[in-house]
């Protein structure tokens, strides 16, 4: 199997997390989507990251398709519940932070790419932005368990973890000591843990 992508991205560094969690091995292509373009495109026409080729030669594109590839190949030891409400809380959890982390990289993509940007555009993200994360410390602060969905890591808390460490280092402002403690305390736990430590990049802002 082949992860292709940096770790500097969010996507590719949960998908990374997962496959170490679950002990499978894989072949890293840290390839960039704007200095490896040509490399990705026979891969992926989308020229985004992830993406997985498989043993088999299948492709697997979007993190959330390949998580659930993961998932199936995992079984009964999968980092979420197999169905019910359970289910349905992790996924939207997952779909929050995912969404957090797109707004996130389209603001640096406003900030870095455009010379003449759009402060209506910059507001919204940053709204958008804030308001997720507004929903995701009222959620995590209503759990006492010491993940977000028991006493194990799940796709909630890999999710959450990598876009709240990509958007504390791409927008420092937007953050404070004060605002979002329990989001921010769950993260720093994550981080904490081995498996972060060893899969991680420093932001690289595009140029």
């Amino acid at each position: 199997m082949i992860l292709i992508g940096q770790y500097d991205s969010p996507f590719v560094r949960r998908v990374a997390i997962a496959l170490n969690l679950y002990g499978m091995t894989y072949e890293h292509r840290p390839w960039s989507v704007f200095g490896d373009a040509d490399k990705i495109a026979p891969f992926n026409p989308l020229i985004r990251v992830p993406t997985v080729v498989l043993d088999s030669g299948d492709v697997l594109i979007e993190s959330a398709m390949i998580l659930d590839y993961l998932d199936e190949q995992a079984g009964e030891h999968a980092m979420i519940a197999a169905s019910g409400p359970q289910r349905r809380e992790a996924l939207k959890v997952c779909a929050l932070a995912t969404g957090l982390a797109d707004k996130a990289v389209a603001l640096v993509y406003e900030r870095v790419l455009h010379k003449e940007k759009s402060q209506t555009w910059l507001d919204r993200c940053t709204g958008q932005v804030e308001r997720v994360l507004n929903a995701l410390e009222a959620d995590r602060a209503a759990r006492p368990t010491p993940f977000w969905f028991g006493d194990a890591i799940g796709h909630a808390d890999i999710a959450v973890a990598c876009a709240l460490r990509f958007a504390r280092e791409a927008h420092p402002s937007i953050f404070t000591s004060t605002r979002w403690p329990t989001l921010i305390g769950h993260s720093d736990r994550c981080e904490a843990l081995p498996v972060f430590k060893s899969i991680v990049q420093p932001f690289n802002p595009p140029r």
